[in-house]
């Protein structure tokens, strides 16, 4: 099943966005991309630049709560670089398992580094469904049934889970930590991560707010996608339609974002009067636009792939000459009988002597004669 699941989640996407192509034409999908223009490049750019920092922030405060360094300014560059590698990649979060198992690797605790990314990310969707919940029950005229039970559903499980995360850490989370069964001690780990990472006092206010900047950053990107696309309608009135259409792009059936987005903003702006059409022009501008906003993530993988390939690389000459390494070794000396890879016998060497003593006289080692 694990090996199948990549291929149903591509399956899945190409479905959605055949059946669009099949009901609506390819020319919702081209008009996308037609209207991207250099106004909403630069747009890109800057709302990218923005979010992405918050996003990285967020991924600092957690990582630092739970014992790992990170600095701002690398983690900048990789939150760039996972980005760019979701957005081109075609299971959409293969740059993020790869942040989190380099981090991990750096730090020495390759575990927590990626329960750190896992957290971030968390918190990021705890952030988008959190919205989608308000837009149920604050504006459900401009919500189908079926999105708007889904949403509640997913609020449901989100809820019931964190309660039973805490309650399960308050009650049993000190006695499983020394608990013999091995799977115990994981679950008692990760509860404490949870409750370091996101749920103590000095971690969840900066993580609930850099969360919520970083969700009005894709939702400014979303107005630029509208507008771009011609669409007219009052921002407070598209809104609702954007949060939505972000959580949809949460759903694991999707290639770098693509698919259930498509599907969602057809199935919302045909039901607010504004044409399944255009909902799928505006996602597929979005979608470019989002595309665009990572692109620094691509200099940095250059940048990151030439500096490992100029540290791997020495030069022939200075190998041959002897100059490939030019650390000091003349501190480190082993006593005569220490030295790595040799048996030292005791009195120098009494014992080599008597072996060469016994040859001569026509004996083997330990007494047996040679004959």
């Amino acid at each position: 099943m694990k090996r199948l699941w990549p291929w149903l989640r591509i399956l899945g996407a190409l479905g959605i966005l055949g059946v669009l192509v099949w009901q609506l034409g390819t020319g919702a999908f081209l008009d996308g991309l037609r209207e991207v223009d250099a106004g909403g490049v630069a747009a890109a750019l800057g709302i990218g630049f923005a979010t992405t920092v918050f996003s990285a922030w967020r991924w600092c405060l957690v990582a630092r709560r739970l014992g790992l360094r990170l600095s701002l300014p690398s983690a900048v560059g990789e939150y760039y670089r996972a980005l760019f590698l979701n957005g081109v990649l075609p299971a959409g979060i293969l740059g993020d398992v790869d942040r989190a198992v380099q981090h991990g690797r750096e730090s020495g605790d390759v575990l927590r580094g990626v329960r750190a990314v896992v957290l971030e990310r968390t918190a990021g969707q705890i952030a988008v469904i959190g919205a989608s919940i308000v837009v149920v029950f604050g504006v459900p005229s401009v919500v189908p049934p079926p999105i708007g039970e889904a949403v509640t559903v997913a609020g449901i499980v989100v809820v019931v889970l964190a309660f039973a995360a805490v309650v399960t850490g308050m009650t049993a989370g000190e006695r499983w930590i020394h608990s013999g069964s091995k799977g115990r001690r994981g679950f008692a780990v990760v509860l404490a991560d949870v409750r370091l990472g996101l749920l103590t006092k000095e971690t969840w206010p900066g993580v609930s707010l850099l969360s919520a900047a970083t969700l009005a950053g894709h939702l400014a990107l979303f107005a630029v996608a509208a507008r771009a696309a011609g669409v007219t309608a009052p921002i407070g009135d598209l809104l609702p339609l954007m949060v939505l259409a972000l959580l949809a792009m949460g759903l694991p059936l999707n290639i770098g974002g693509w698919g259930p987005r498509e599907g969602v903003c057809a199935l919302l702006f045909g039901a607010a009067g504004l044409g399944s059409a255009q909902g799928v022009t505006v996602a597929v501008v979005y979608g470019v636009l989002a595309l665009v906003s990572s692109l620094p993530g691509a200099g940095v993988l250059l940048a990151r792939s030439v500096r490992s390939h100029r540290t791997d690389r020495r030069d022939p000459d200075d190998r041959r000459e002897g100059r490939g390494d030019q650390t000091d070794h003349s501190s480190r000396r082993f006593p005569r009988d220490r030295l790595p890879g040799r048996r030292r016998h005791r009195a120098d060497g009494i014992g080599a002597r008597r072996r060469r003593g016994l040859r001569h006289a026509g004996a083997r080692p330990f007494g047996m004669s040679h004959r």
